[in-house]
């Protein structure tokens, strides 16, 4: 997969020692926001914990902001990859949800870190919002399509097939939220109640 997140380097996407080292950042990046949290660590931890030098770190990305916006985009590129191919299976409807509900819990389950600081930073900073509503929207068009297969018609409408989607991809996000700061457990528990509610708006096919 090309990265398609904000660096100091103007090379093409391929794939060579100086993409390593920004994935490197990355994943320290989000190691620290889960012991410190996104406010607390600065960018010598994140360049201490990468192993290399804060002069180096800079040579990739401009601030620690940039840092999250990059590990946000490297996040929500895979969550939206997943979701939408799980969603456009051509398989009996519920096995479709289970299985879309189950790929979106795994992201929270496995970066769930870095899923929460989009949702906290979205209103602070506009890269960040911009990933994850266009996210959400490519998400819940996959599901119009989906429930439109299960008979709920596509209008205009409150009760139609794109107001409702929109409405059960948010459900989703603030339900995983919460779950994903208690526990493995709970965010399964969640999944499976959500399950029961998107089945609820479709009839089998």
């Amino acid at each position: 997969m090309s990265k398609s997140w904000p660096s100091r380097r103007g090379t093409p996407p391929t794939v060579r020692k100086g993409d390593l080292r920004e994935q490197q950042i990355l994943d320290a990046a989000e190691t620290l926001l889960t012991t410190r949290g996104y406010v607390h660590m600065t960018v010598g931890d994140i360049a201490e914990a990468a192993g290399i030098t804060r002069s180096t770190l800079y040579f990739y990305f401009a601030s620690k902001q940039d840092i999250l916006i990059a590990l946000v985009a490297r996040t929500v590129s895979a969550l939206q990859q997943d979701s939408v191919s799980a969603l456009s299976r051509a398989a009996p409807i519920h096995e479709v949800i289970e299985a879309a509900l189950e790929h979106t819990a795994r992201q929270w389950r496995e970066h769930g870190v870095v899923m929460r600081a989009a949702v906290d930073f979205a209103s602070t900073i506009p890269e960040v919002d911009r990933l994850w509503t266009d996210t959400a929207y490519a998400i819940s068009e996959a599901v119009t399509a989906l429930l439109v297969r299960g008979g709920v018609p596509l209008g205009d409408g409150p009760d139609d097939a794109r107001a409702l989607a929109r409405v059960l991809c948010w459900m989703v996000e603030r339900s995983f939220y919460q779950a994903s700061r208690i526990s493995a457990h709970e965010l399964d528990r969640t999944r499976k109640s959500c399950q029961s509610a998107w089945l609820r708006f479709v009839t089998p096919a």
